[in-house]
C-alpha cells in the first residue's frame, strides 16, 4: 500500500471514529434529559399536591442588572434565580439578552437539555443530583 493510500485510510478511519464518538455523546445526552424530564414531570406533581404553584419567572440579562420578564411560569430551582423549570417541564437557564428591546418587551430563555446533575461543571462547584434539587424546593420553594 502507497503512502497516500495508507494516510487517506487512516484519515477516514479517524473520522469514522470520531462520528462514532459523537454518535455515542448525543445519545447519551438524549437519553439523559429523557430521564430529567421524567423526574421534572414527577415533580411538578409533587409541586402541584403540596399546594406550591408556579410563578411568574424573571431572567437575568447577561450583562446589566435587574431581571427581565419572560411571559412563562413555574418554579426557580436555584435560590438565586438562575436555574427553573416551567410548567411545560422544560428545564430553563434563566439568562437572555439584556438588550433594550428584551427590557421593553420581554425575552424567553431557551429550553436546555435538562441533566441528571445540576451544575456539572460550573465554575462555582456546587452541583446537586436534579431529584435532590427538586425535593429540595419542594421543602423550601424560591418565592418571587
Amino acid at each position: 500500500m502507497s503512502g497516500d493510500a495508507e494516510q487517506q485510510d487512516w484519515t477516514r478511519h479517524r473520522r469514522e471514529v470520531f462520528a462514532a464518538k459523537e454518535e455515542a455523546l448525543r445519545a447519551a445526552r438524549e437519553e439523559e434529559h429523557r430521564r430529567a424530564t421524567a423526574t421534572i414531570r414527577q415533580a411538578i406533581d409533587a409541586f402541584y399536591d403540596a399546594g406550591i404553584d408556579p410563578v411568574p419567572l424573571r431572567a437575568r440579562p447577561y450583562n446589566g442588572i435587574g431581571t427581565i420578564r419572560t411571559g412563562l411560569h413555574g418554579w426557580y430551582l436555584r435560590r438565586d434565580r438562575s436555574i427553573a423549570v416551567d410548567t411545560e417541564a422544560r428545564y430553563l437557564v434563566m439568562r437572555v439578552d439584556g438588550g433594550l428591546r428584551a427590557r421593553l418587551r420581554g425575552a424567553a430563555p431557551e429550553a436546555s437539555y435538562a441533566p441528571l446533575v445540576v451544575g456539572r461543571g460550573a465554575r462555582d462547584g456546587e452541583t446537586f443530583d436534579l431529584d435532590e434539587l427538586l425535593h429540595m424546593r419542594l421543602q423550601d420553594p424560591v418565592r418571587p
